[in-house]
């Protein structure tokens, strides 16, 4: 396979021109309804295919504290964003010891509340399952917890997430369906299969475990472009949007973003979203006022994920 160099030889340099020397395409913060917190990068299990290399080794982002989640659920309030949702990602969010702190954080400040977890063991810890039980007890559905189930049968996700993986998940799963936690699934466009039939094999499983789950629903049954560095795509010009079709206000980036606290940093910073807590060039500031810069495209999973897959993690 070419490597991302080659694949993309010359491109996603300038973030103001093209390598054919077009204006990049750039997108605004037009409606911030989303601010993700990444909890930290050490997870569990090391999946073949992650974009953010999560691992039981890397914690190059770690654990935030409940003190900074709240430090920027009141700066929400100061600069009058109209935040709908707090999302927690990883990493693997349960893995963080204050995780189920830092959601109780958001959801007493009125927010909705996303969690993305592989439901395998960091959730199922006794004192982690009381402290969900606890939460959807007080907030019912303002809680929800996006599972990650990569494929609808054994073979294929374990082939990403490790042998009896996928039973250790939907145990998990039949867990959070037996307290009437929320529920929703984040499953992947791997196996080049058409998008019918996965959510028919999604909708038998879910129906078989009793999951109340829609797999028609896009915003419950959310199916993942991949992304592969590997995999030359086009860069996004401001002729693009009319061509496509497509409006920056669609985008990502146009809604959210994401805090990160790098490993060795006095303090977490914002970054364009969830996709690029690595890439310097995607860090806008240590506050959301510096973070209301447009953000130019200037990245492979712009293009892929975002632009010509047209998906977002949001719920």
């Amino acid at each position: 396979m070419k490597d991302s160099a080659a694949a993309n030889q010359g491109k996603f340099r300038d973030p103001l021109l093209t390598a054919k020397g077009e204006p990049r395409a750039t997108v605004a913060l037009s409606h911030p309804e989303t601010l993700w917190f990444n909890t930290g990068t050490l997870c569990n299990i090391t999946c073949a295919n992650c974009y953010i290399e999560s691992s039981p080794s890397n914690d190059a982002l770690v654990y935030l504290t409940r003190a900074e989640v709240e430090g920027f659920l009141d700066q929400i309030e100061g600069r009058g964003w109209p935040v709908r949702e707090i999302g927690f990602t990883g990493g693997e969010p349960f893995m963080n010891p204050q995780m189920n702190a830092l959601a109780e954080a958001a959801l007493l400040h009125g927010h909705q509340v996303l969690i993305l977890t592989n439901a395998m063991q960091p959730m199922m810890r006794p004192k982690v399952k009381a402290g969900l039980a606890d939460l959807a007890a007080r907030f019912g559905d303002r809680l929800t917890l996006r599972v990650s189930l990569d494929h609808y049968t054994a073979a294929q996700h374990d082939a990403e997430r490790g042998a009896g993986s996928f039973g250790r998940t939907l145990q998990g799963m039949d867990w959070l369906s037996a307290r009437g936690i929320r529920m929703t699934v984040a499953g992947r466009s791997l196996w080049h299969e058409d998008e019918a039939q996965a959510r028919a094999g999604y909708g038998a499983l879910f129906a078989a475990r009793g999951y109340a789950i829609d797999a028609r629903n896009p915003g419950e049954t959310v199916l993942f472009p991949e992304m592969d560095l590997n995999v030359e795509v086009p860069e996004i010009t401001t002729a693009c949007w009319g061509i496509l079709k497509k409006s920056p206000d669609a985008m990502m980036c146009a809604s959210s973003r994401m805090v990160v606290k790098r490993r060795g940093a006095a303090r977490p910073s914002v970054v364009a979203c969830t996709l690029l807590p690595y890439d310097p060039q995607f860090d806008l500031g240590e506050t959301l006022e510096a973070a209301e810069r447009p953000v130019a495209l200037n990245h492979p999973h712009c293009a892929k994920f975002c632009v010509l897959g047209g998906a977002s993690c949001s719920a």
